[in-house]
């Protein structure tokens, strides 16, 4: 199997294409032992990309999480299938549209220098309600703004969003201490039973009206370097709770991207970058 390893902001992920051999149900284990980063090649997601109209420039997209589970979308990983097909140059226009379990997306490439590609995604609209983020504790929410939530003992207050995955966000005025501790946080809240299909973790802390910084628990990942969607669900959060302006530049572990939330869509711009190709014999 030949793949193509990419990365966003240090969120890395494996490209396949055609992929269309691999069994439906054998595809959870094959993306597990890939992502592996002892006995695998090593990754954040494993993405699967099928070319359904060259000259239209449309694509299929799927994406796996390491622990082998599939989400609806990735921002990071759209990047990286678009720098993956513009490097090959596997689609003759600057805009992809890609069909995604969320929905359709769109993908411009702005600029490139060498094996790295900056490229604007839209990420369509944001939602907030209880219904569609899923957020269930009984009753029915049409907004989850500083929801009071009690992991440990401790009651934390939550903002969620919908950005075609489900988002928690907590905002904090400094970072925690040690690791481990929002570690165990993440985990606690991904998991939690009012999110009845688990969800991705944000800890915002709100630097000014333009930028905000952002730690990154991922559903099924665990901590990553950064988050397409998860920037854009923590850019949402903090112009819906009035502490910034509709165009953020949200710090990540590995550098910045912007985000900007237009009349009813949000585009996100960043880098996405080649690292390597090679062939896998799982």
């Amino acid at each position: 199997m030949n793949f193509t390893k990419l990365h966003a902001l240090g969120n890395d992920f494996l490209v396949v294409e055609d992929s269309q051999e691999f069994k439906e149900e054998l595809l959870p284990e094959i993306s597990r032992r890939l992502c592996d980063r002892h006995t695998g090649i090593g990754a954040d997601g494993l993405i699967l990309i099928r070319i359904i109209d060259r000259e239209k420039s449309k694509v299929n997209f799927r994406i796996f999480n390491a622990d082998g589970s599939e989400p609806e979308i990735s921002g990071n990983g759209l990047r990286c299938a678009a720098a993956y097909l513009f490097n090959y140059q596997k689609v003759p226009a600057k805009i992809i549209s890609f069909e995604t379990i969320a929905g359709e997306r769109t993908c411009e490439l702005m600029s490139r220098d060498g094996s790295r590609f900056e490229i604007k995604i839209e990420m369509g609209v944001p939602k907030f309600s209880s219904r569609d983020i899923p957020f269930d504790d009984g009753a029915e929410h049409e907004f989850i703004i500083d929801y009071p939530l009690s992991i440990n003992r401790k009651i934390y207050l939550i903002t969620c969003v919908s950005v075609g995955n489900p988002h928690c966000d907590i905002f904090v005025e400094r970072f925690f201490p040690a690791r481990i501790e929002w570690h165990q946080v993440g985990q606690e809240l991904e998991n939690h039973p009012f999110f009845p299909r688990r969800t991705n973790v944000e800890f915002i802390r709100v630097l000014n009206r333009q930028e905000i910084e952002v730690l990154f628990w991922e559903r099924g990942v665990g901590e990553t370097l950064s988050s397409g969607s998860g920037s854009c669900a923590a850019a949402v959060a903090s112009i819906l709770k009035g502490l910034t302006d509709r165009k953020v530049k949200v710090w990540t572990s590995m550098g910045a991207l912007v985000v900007e939330w237009e009349k009813d869509k949000v585009y996100q711009t960043g880098p996405a970058e080649l690292v390597f190709e090679g062939r896998s014999f799982i």
